[in-house]
C-alpha cells in the first residue's frame, strides 16, 4: 500500500457517517418550483441537475479519483421524496448505538422548517402505504413480508461496457438517433419527455465533472507539492465522464462519476456497481504497460483510491424495518472477477489478480467483491482467491459462474447477455446493463406454517391473517399439514403481489430514473424509463427467508409426532405456544416441554446433514415457492421469479415468530440463507454441500450459503487446496454461491468482552460483511451459534 493509499485508508476510516440535509433541501426547492406543471421525467431531471450544481465540491489533496454524493466524506444525503424522515426518526439515528448516523443541528432546523413541512403526507412511502389494503397492513405488521420499497427506490442494477464504449456523449448521440428513427416530433409523447429528461440529466454530471476540473485547477495555484496530480485530475474531469476514457485512470474517473449521477438520483436497492471491473480496465492496463504510460504499482494505487470512494459512502439512512431487515451500513456495491468472456472462455486476468491483492490489502466492507469460478477458471486463480478467504475478512465471496449463465439463460436471457452478467448485491444474478432485476421483499416461510399450525392465525396473540386451513389438531399426517403451509403460501404471495403492483405502478408513473435509464439497454431505444420497464428485461425477485428453520420444523413433527408418536400434533402445538414452558398441568401427556425442545431439536432429522428424510421436505417446500412465484407477470413486462437470501431479516422475522417445532425459542433467529440452522449441521461440511446442493439453484435468481471454519483447518498449502477443492466439488453439483467465516470463537466472545481492542475484525453477515463490534448483539450471538468446522473436518 502507497502511502497516499495509506493515508487515504486512514481518513476514510476514520470519517464518522453523518446525515446531510443539502440533497434534501434542493429536490425540495425544485419540487416547491417546479411540480405542479413539470412531467415527472424532467421534473427528476431537474432535481438532479439542481443537486449536482449547488453541491460543494470536496477534494482531498491525496486523491486521485474524485467526487462525492455529499459535502465530505460520509455525509449522507437523503432522499425526503421517497421517505421524508421525521424529527423523532433523525433523533433514532443519532441516538442508536449500532449503525449510528450524526445528525448535526443544523440539519435538524433545515428538516423542521423546510423540509418536513413540505413533504408531510407527500412523501411516496406515506402515499404507498395509504394505498395498501388492510391485509397488506396486517401481514406486514406481523412479520410475514417486507415491502423493500418503503423507504428506497427500485434499482439493484449493474454497469456493463457502454460507458467505457461510448462515454456521455455517445449516450446523448443515441438519444438523437432513437429520437429521429421512430420520429418522435409531438411535445407531448411520453418518450419525448424522457428523452429530454436523459439529456439533461447527463449534461447536468458532465457540469459536475467539470466543476471537479476547476476546483483541481484551482488548487493545484496553491498546491505545489501535489500540483502535477491535481492538474492531471483536472484534464481527466474536463473531457470525463462525456467522452471515452482513453487511459486506465480516466476508465475508473468514468465510473465513479456515472456511480454518483446514479445513487444521487435516487437510494436504489442495492448500489450501482461496476460488474466485471476486471474485465472492462484490462485493454486499458495492457495498452498503458505496453506504451509506458502505467506501470503496476501505479495501477495498484489507482485501484486503491478507487475502492476507498466506495468506503466513504455508506447506506442512506434507514429506519423502522427497513433498518431492521439490512442492518448495516454497506450499500451493496459489488465488483465481480473472473468470470467468463463473451465467447465462453475464463475471463481471469492480470487485472482479476491485482483486484484481488487490493481487496486484500486494504481489507475494506466497501466495494463488496466476488470471484466467478466457472469450470473454465484455472485452479491458480481459484487459489489466489482462497488466499484472501482464508485471511477471514468474509471476502471475496465466491460464485458458480456456470450456474449463474444457466439461471439467467433459464429465464429468457440471451447467451451472450447471460456471460456477460454476473451477480449483485448479496447474491442475486442478472444480465449488466441490460436487465432492471428489483427485489421486492421478503417472505417469512416458517411464519406461514405457524399459521397453518393455528388455522390461519397467529400463534403469538392469536390474530386472524390467513385462510383458515383446517383445525391443525385434527390432521392424520404431515403431508396434510404440508398442504396448509402451501394454502397460507399461496393466499399471501397474491397479497405481496397486488401489492407490488400498486408500488410499481406509483414508481412508474412518478419516480423515473432518467439518468440510471441512460446506462441500461433499451432504455433509450425504446425512449421509456428503467423504472416503467424500460430495460431489456424486467425481473422481480421475492426472497424466501427460513428454508433451514421450516425444514427442520417439518422433518421433526414428522418425526416426533406422526412417526414416533411422542406427542400429538395438539400437544406439540400446546408446547410452542408455551415457547417450551412446562404445561400447568403436571400430568399432561407432553411432559417436560424443555425435553420435548431437545428432543425435536436432538433427535429429528436435520437439513444440512445430507438426511433424506429432511432434505426431501426442503425440496417440497422449495417446489412450492417455486411454483407460487415461477413466471408470475409484473407491471413491467417483465416477470416474477424467486432467490434464497435474508440479509438480516431472519432475524427480524425471527423477533416476530413464535417458537417452532424444529426447538428454536420464540423470537429467536431462524436459519440464514440456504445455509443449515445454527448448529444442527453435525455430519461435516461435504454434507452441508450434498445437503444445499439438492435444491435446484438454476430456477431461482440466486442463493446464499454461509460456512464458518476455524483458521486452522485452512492452514498451509493443504488448506488451500482444501478448501479450492470444497469450492469446487460444490459447484459441479450445481451450487450457486458460497462464502466463508474463517474465525475463531474464542475471538469472536473475546471482541464481544472488549470492543476496543477488536475493531478491525470483520466477519461475513449474509451478503456481505460488516464489522463484528459495530452488529446487534442478538446477530453477533447468532454468527456465533453457526456451526464452526474445526480439524478433521475436510
Amino acid at each position: 500500500m502507497t502511502e497516499r493509499v495509506a493515508r487515504l485508508r486512514e481518513r476514510s476510516l476514520a470519517a464518522n457517517p453523518e446525515v446531510s440535509a443539502a440533497r434534501g433541501l434542493h429536490v425540495t426547492d425544485v419540487y416547491a418550483r417546479h411540480a405542479a406543471n413539470t412531467p415527472a421525467p424532467i421534473l427528476r431531471a431537474l432535481a438532479l441537475q439542481e443537486v449536482l450544481r449547488r453541491q460543494p465540491i470536496f477534494l482531498d489533496p491525496d486523491e486521485l479519483i474524485v467526487g462525492e454524493r455529499g459535502p465530505r466524506p460520509k455525509a449522507t444525503p437523503t432522499y425526503p421524496e421517497i421517505t421524508c424522515h421525521s424529527l423523532e426518526d433523525l433523533a433514532a439515528l443519532d441516538g442508536r448505538e449500532k449503525n449510528h448516523y450524526r445528525v448535526p443541528d443544523g440539519v435538524r432546523r433545515v428538516y423542521e422548517s423546510r423540509i418536513i413541512p413540505f413533504w408531510f403526507g407527500r412523501s411516496l412511502r406515506e402515499r404507498l402505504f395509504a394505498q395498501q389494503p388492510p391485509e397488506w397492513h396486517a401481514a406486514y405488521a406481523a412479520g410475514i413480508f417486507t415491502e423493500f420499497m418503503e423507504q428506497r427506490a427500485p434499482g439493484h442494477t449493474v454497469a456493463d461496457g457502454k460507458i467505457y464504449a461510448h462515454g456521455l456523449a455517445g449516450l446523448l448521440r443515441e438519444i438523437a438517433h432513437a429520437r429521429e428513427r421512430l420520429g418522435v416530433l409531438a411535445p407531448e409523447d411520453p418518450r419525448a419527455d424522457e428523452w429530454r429528461a436523459m439529456e439533461i440529466a447527463a449534461a447536468a454530471l458532465i457540469t459536475f465533472a467539470w466543476r471537479h476540473a476547476q476546483t483541481a485547477r484551482q488548487w493545484a495555484e496553491r498546491r505545489p507539492q501535489q500540483r502535477g496530480d491535481l492538474l492531471e485530475v483536472a484534464r481527466i474531469c474536463e473531457r470525463i465522464p462525456a467522452e471515452p476514457p482513453e487511459s486506465f485512470h480516466e476508465a475508473l474517473q468514468a465510473y465513479w462519476f456515472c456511480h454518483l449521477g446514479v445513487i444521487t438520483e435516487l437510494n436504489g436497492w442495492d448500489a450501482f456497481s461496476p460488474g466485471h471491473l476486471d474485465q472492462h480496465l484490462e485493454p486499458y492496463y495492457q495498452r498503458g504497460l505496453a506504451d509506458g504510460s502505467l506501470t503496476r504499482e501505479r495501477a495498484r494505487e489507482l485501484l486503491g483510491c478507487f475502492f476507498i470512494k466506495f468506503n466513504n459512502h455508506p447506506a442512506p439512512p434507514k429506519v423502522g424495518v427497513t433498518a431492521a431487515e439490512s442492518g448495516t451500513y454497506a450499500d451493496f456495491a459489488n465488483i465481480n472477477l473472473a468470470g467468463l468472456r463473451p465467447g465462453g472462455r475464463s475471463a481471469a486476468g492480470p487485472v482479476s489478480e491485482l483486484l484481488l491483492e487490493v481487496i486484500d490489502e486494504l481489507h475494506l466492507l466497501q466495494p463488496s467483491t466476488n470471484v466467478q469460478i466457472s469450470r473454465e477458471t484455472p485452479d491458480a486463480f481459484l487459489q489466489s482467491a482462497c488466499r484472501v478467504i482464508r485471511k477471514g475478512y468474509g471476502f471475496p465471496s465466491v460464485f458458480n459462474a456456470d450456474a449463474v449463465v444457466a439461471e439467467l439463460t433459464r429465464q429468457g436471457k440471451r447467451l451472450a447477455d447471460a456471460r456477460e452478467g454476473g451477480t449483485s448485491g448479496c447474491v442475486e444474478a442478472g444480465a449488466f446493463g441490460k436487465e432492471a432485476y428489483i427485489l421486492t421483499g421478503y417472505l417469512n416461510l416458517p411464519k406461514l406454517l405457524d399459521l397453518a399450525l393455528h388455522g390461519g392465525r397467529d400463534g403469538r396473540d392469536g390474530a386472524l391473517l390467513g385462510p383458515h386451513t383446517g383445525d391443525a389438531r385434527r390432521f392424520r399426517s404431515c403431508a396434510e399439514l404440508f398442504e396448509a403451509w402451501q394454502r397460507q403460501l399461496e393466499h399471501f404471495v397474491e397479497i405481496k403481489l397486488a401489492g407490488n403492483a400498486r408500488v410499481e405502478r406509483v414508481y412508474a408513473a412518478e419516480m423515473p430514473a432518467p439518468f440510471l435509464s441512460l446506462l441500461i439497454d433499451d432504455c433509450i431505444a425504446c425512449g421509456r424509463d428503467y423504472n416503467a420497464g424500460g430495460a431489456r428485461y424486467n425481473t422481480s425477485y421475492i426472497q424466501g427467508v427460513g428454508i433451514g428453520t421450516l425444514t427442520d420444523s417439518l422433518a421433526a413433527i414428522e418425526t416426533v409426532v406422526y412417526e414416533q408418536g411422542r406427542v400429538t400434533i395438539g400437544e406439540l402445538i400446546a408446547a410452542l405456544d408455551r415457547d417450551f414452558g412446562d404445561p400447568d398441568d403436571a400430568v399432561h401427556p407432553a411432559g417436560s416441554g424443555e425435553a420435548l425442545r431437545q428432543r425435536l431439536r436432538n433427535r429429528a432429522p436435520k437439513w444440512g446433514n445430507d438426511q433424506t428424510a429432511a432434505d426431501r421436505w426442503m425440496r417440497r417446500a422449495f417446489e412450492a415457492f417455486y411454483r407460487t412465484v415461477e413466471g408470475r407477470p409484473n407491471g413491467r413486462g417483465g416477470q416474477y421469479h424467486i432467490n434464497m437470501l435474508p440479509t438480516t431479516s431472519h432475524v427480524h422475522f425471527g423477533s416476530l415468530t413464535g417458537a417452532t417445532a424444529d426447538g428454536r425459542r420464540a423470537g429467536a433467529p431462524f436459519s440464514e440463507g440456504i445455509s443449515p440452522v445454527q448448529g444442527m449441521d453435525r455430519h461435516g461440511p461435504t454434507a452441508v454441500l450434498r445437503s444445499a446442493a439438492k435444491m435446484d439453484h438454476r430456477r431461482t435468481g440466486g442463493t446464499l450459503l454461509n460456512m464458518r471454519f476455524t483458521p486452522d483447518l485452512l492452514a498451509g498449502e493443504e488448506g488451500l487446496a482444501r478448501l479450492a477443492q470444497l469450492i469446487r466439488t460444490y459447484f459441479r453439483l450445481g451450487g450457486h454461491h458460497i462464502q466463508f467465516n474463517v474465525v475463531s470463537t474464542e475471538r469472536l466472545r473475546a471482541a464481544q468482552a472488549d470492543p476496543e481492542a477488536h475493531r478491525d475484525l470483520i466477519v461475513r453477515v449474509a451478503g456481505y460483511s460488516d464489522y463484528f463490534c459495530d452488529l446487534q448483539p442478538v446477530l453477533q450471538e447468532e454468527i456465533i451459534s453457526r456451526t464452526i468446522q474445526g480439524e478433521g473436518a475436510l
